[in-house]
């Protein structure tokens, strides 16, 4: 499948990437792909071992005459989000991403792509075949679980990397080059609540929100784009007057995407049926108004549901009342870096099903004060509605060095290379590096990938002339590396 990858350049990076895809990779499901590149690791009589959690490491010695290089390692993750669009029956654990090229982008029907990072994991590939490419001792880290967390990076081994150089190759717009990130936190719960059975004289409705862009829950959490979530809860809050009992809920299958689609089952008084239709019209209009020119195709609906029993109306309204009050999007700007968000929240899962509500949300900051006091704050909302929730470990944010001597390097490499300075940045979203980084403090990084958009969801695609553009300057990048510095 997906055979007219072979065709597009750099070949050896789209030969890898038409791997990634062909081999299902959601998160906690890398095996198949690890065992793929080892098999392809030692048909290239490379080295490579895993580490307790299933890091993967492959190593190459340096060309001759630069074994005296510094060491570079190239760091991505090989595990994909799995977004699906509504209708669409794929299984990300046994069936391939059907990938298609239009209009200069490489899109994926009606599943998320995998370029985050099946692109950058493939240019590390990629490097290591190449014939002809001038390098110092190089090593390729691979990741799993990324997009749970950071899980793979946080577990991984210390005292294992050589080099002293790192590239990480997951960030997503071409011509930049970024030299730190936030850091997170999850807070979740899942609390056991009572179902009692319904009256006589109840009717029985599932209304949805759904018709969202969705995207990435770090780089796209200030671009206005709505939360399914946030706007089901804010629909259910106003229904909270026609006595609404809530049966289930369903919203969201990962905390690091904004949820583009909810639903809930629920029950009111049928005598208050054509009050309710009238209301999620009026709603509907309220927030294509509202939403125009971000997220148009916004859809309130109904349509009928079928229970028993339901949550009494006392635990509906104090549930409902919760989900309304959670803060969704940007807490702060930052001072230290200006137009960069400092801190966010977003509403990832919300599951109600036979009475165990269970939530997943994720607090990102680019300070770990700041992080930690809203995820105790929202932890805090959860207390006054009598539902226990507890905040994760965290992760650390990826702290700036604008004196790298890597970045500079880097600097002077992609003005040679593009003729123009890269645009130097801190970004809102999770990378690797900061975990890294506590694990081997003395190694110097920075991370730059091509242009992607609509990461974490199925409008995911990848610019194929800026993914060109990248491999020739990733490769021009370890070349230089493996020369002596002319500043030194």
């Amino acid at each position: 499948m997906n055979t007219h990858l072979e065709q597009l350049q750099p070949a050896l990076l789209w030969q890898h990437f038409r791997t990634f895809c062909n081999t299902p990779r959601p998160s906690w499901h890398e095996e198949a792909i690890l065992a793929k590149i080892e098999a392809w690791a030692d048909r290239q009589n490379l080295t490579h071992e895993r580490d307790a959690a299933s890091n993967l490491l492959l190593r190459k010695p340096a060309t001759a005459g630069h074994e005296n290089a510094p060491g570079i390692v190239l760091q991505g993750h090989v595990d994909m989000v799995a977004e699906v669009d509504n209708g669409v029956a794929h299984d990300f654990q046994s069936d391939a991403i059907d990938t298609f090229v239009e209009d200069g982008w490489l899109k994926a029907r009606g599943t998320t792509l995998g370029a985050d990072n099946g692109i950058g994991a493939s240019a590390a590939l990629a490097i290591l075949e190449e014939p002809e490419l001038e390098h110092g001792p190089l090593e390729v880290l691979l990741t799993v679980a990324e997009e749970v967390s950071l899980v793979g990076a946080a577990k991984l081994a210390p005292d294992w990397l050589q080099g002293r150089l790192l590239l990480n190759l997951d960030t997503e717009q071409q011509g930049e080059v970024c030299i730190g990130c936030a850091g997170g936190t999850n807070v979740s719960t899942q609390t056991e609540l009572a179902l009692q059975p319904l009256a006589a004289g109840m009717r029985v409705a599932r209304i949805a929100v759904g018709g969202l862009n969705g995207g990435h829950s770090g780089i796209d959490i200030d671009s206005g784009r709505a939360n399914a979530n946030r706007l089901l809860a804010r629909v259910l809050y106003q229904l909270l007057a026609h006595d609404l009992r809530l049966v289930a809920y369903d919203g969201g299958r990962m905390d690091n995407a904004i949820t583009r689609s909810a639903e809930a089952i629920v029950a009111f008084p049928a005598a208050a049926d054509d009050a309710v239709t009238a209301q999620l019209q009026q709603l509907q209009s309220m927030l294509r108004a509202e939403l125009a020119g971000v997220d148009d195709g916004v859809t309130v609906s109904r349509c009928a549901g079928e229970a028993s029993e339901a949550l009494s109306a006392a635990d509906s309204r104090r549930l409902v009342q919760l989900l309304y009050a959670l803060p969704f999007g940007v807490e702060r700007m930052s001072q230290a870096a200006p137009g960069v968000v400092e801190t966010s929240n977003n509403i990832g899962v919300l599951q109600l099903a036979d009475g165990l509500f269970a939530t997943q949300l994720m607090v990102r900051s680019l300070t770990d004060s700041t992080r930690d006091a809203l995820a105790e704050r929202i932890v805090a909302m959860f207390e006054l509605a009598d539902l226990p929730a507890e905040q994760g470990a965290g992760y650390p944010g990826w702290t700036p060095n604008p004196d790298s001597a890597l970045l500079q390097r880097f600097i002077a490499i992609h003005e040679q290379v593009t003729g123009q300075q890269p645009a130097i940045k801190v970004i809102h979203a999770g990378l690797e590096c900061g975990l890294i980084g506590a694990k081997y403090p003395h190694m110097d990084m920075i991370s730059f990938g091509p242009t992607i958009r609509g990461a974490h969801s199925p409008a995911e695609r990848v610019e194929l002339a800026s993914v060109e553009s990248f491999y020739q300057l990733l490769c021009a990048t370890i070349t230089a590396l493996a020369q002596p510095d002319p500043g030194a």
